[in-house]
């Protein structure tokens, strides 16, 4: 295994082999660096995974930049996962497992070997670093391994947190190899991750929008309307005006998390993913 010491050895190794790097908040700093319309960065909690530029117009593959942004500078890497292109126009794939050998385990349970690829270890668990073919649209969608992967996936218009960057809990991501680049992502895989996206059933919900008071639907309604690119940032939104509006006549006596949690499985977003987003927007709801 291999440590990058430093962000800025982090990112001229990822610039280097071809890999789209931007700066991010780093929990070194006194308030995080973060930048977007639907972040605060005053009360941010969820310290260094936050893009400190507009990471999808905002990011290199240029080492002279690379080395401008984080040389004696406190930034975490981020990679711009939607902007790398591997062989033939390969996109990149990054299965973020929340433990240690849980892609492992999700193969096994479909009766595959896992296929080693690139990974860098973070603080929980692991990022497996797959080439996909350049015609294969996918997202941050689970697909069939909804419930059944301990993790999540990051392609398209998404980013990662990289090598030589520090997690909150002081553990840095590491690259475990570094003779190893990216191999294709199996076939099982893919297969999986592009089966269509069950709707939640119908009896999830303990608040349907009709059953909503009219402000209430209002928030769920936009978050159900999300395009691809805006469902976090959207959900985000709606979380902070729901929490703010807690005690009105719309809200009471409903489960407000639970609601905007069906609605963001409903526009694709994953299960972990929209649960720390609206936690995190409780969190900015309570400390004001």
């Amino acid at each position: 295994m291999i440590t990058q010491q430093t962000s800025l050895e982090g990112a001229l190794w990822l610039a280097s082999r071809g890999f789209e790097v931007f700066p991010a908040d780093h929990p070194g700093l006194a308030q995080c660096a973060g930048v977007g319309r639907s972040h605060d960065a005053a009360t941010c909690t969820d310290r260094g995974k936050h893009p400190a530029v507009p990471f999808s117009k905002v990011h290199t593959r240029d080492e002279r930049q690379a080395f401008r942004w984080f040389d004696n500078q406190l930034r975490n890497v981020g990679v711009f996962v939607g902007a790398c292109t591997g062989p033939d126009g390969a996109r990149l794939l990054v299965v973020d497992s929340d433990r240690p050998g849980a892609i492992e385990d999700t193969a096994a349970a479909h009766g595959e070997p896992h296929t080693a690829t690139m990974r860098v270890r973070t603080a929980k668990g692991t990022h497996d670093y797959y080439w996909t073919p350049a015609d294969t649209k996918l997202g941050n969608g689970l697909g069939s391994l909804r419930g059944k992967f301990d993790g999540d996936v990051r392609a398209g218009n998404a980013y990662v947190i990289s090598i030589g960057s520090i997690h909150a809990t002081g553990v840095v991501y590491e690259l475990e190899d570094p003779d190893q680049p990216p191999e294709f992502a199996p076939p099982w895989l893919l297969a999986a991750l592009q089966q269509p996206v069950q709707q939640p059933r119908p009896t999830a919900s303990p608040m349907p929008p009709k059953q909503a008071g009219g402000r209430l639907v209002g928030l769920l309604r936009f978050v159900l309307s999300s395009s691809n690119g805006d469902r976090n940032n959207r959900l985000y939104w709606a979380a902070c005006r729901a929490f703010e509006c807690a005690d009105e006549a719309d809200f009471a006596g409903r489960d407000v998390a639970s609601a905007l949690l069906d609605a963001a499985l409903g526009v694709g977003l994953s299960e972990g993913e929209a649960r720390q987003t609206i936690t995190s927007a409780y969190r900015t709801g309570n400390a004001r």
